[in-house]
């Protein structure tokens, strides 16, 4: 599936990955090591930054994406431009399963969602201009989606 993205301009763009990078530098990740900032981009123009934080239940950890959201919407902020994401990896990596249904719950299909490589400033540096960046979209990660419309469609009865 193909979806296509709209795009933000390079300098939101910039703003949001460095967002993303140092919301990643508050991650309370003691248990797995693996440290996840995310940064959302509302479409007034404000950017929500959300880190991993693990609890040694495990089953209460919540996803840097999932926090940015959770901090977003529970301040009323419900629209949304861009997401990035970065790791400590220097390769772009995906969203889990369920943050990726949570991003469908609260952004259009084809919002650009910037999958950033932890050596995203070197490789800048060396003349990639992309600097590893995987831009796709909730769209493409997760096709043939169950979201909220699905739930207002007629039902047959019996």
């Amino acid at each position: 599936m193909s979806v296509s993205t709209w795009s933000i301009s390079a300098p939101d763009k910039e703003k949001l990955i460095a967002a993303a990078i140092d919301a990643k530098q508050f991650a309370y990740s003691k248990y797995s090591k693996f440290r996840v900032g995310a940064a959302l981009l509302s479409t007034d123009g404000q950017i929500i930054k959300g880190a991993n934080i693990e609890n040694a239940s495990y089953g209460g950890t919540i996803c840097a994406e999932r926090t940015a959201l959770v901090k977003a919407v529970s301040e009323g902020i419900t629209s949304f431009s861009a997401l990035a994401v970065v790791t400590d990896v220097a390769s772009a990596l995906s969203p889990c399963g369920m943050c990726r249904q949570f991003i469908r719950e609260f952004c259009a299909q084809s919002m650009p969602i910037l999958l950033v490589p932890a050596d995203h400033s070197e490789k800048v540096a060396k003349g990639d201009i992309n600097g590893g960046i995987l831009e796709t979209s909730i769209g493409e990660l997760l096709p043939h989606s169950f979201g909220p419309e699905q739930l207002e469609l007629p039902r047959q009865t019996g």
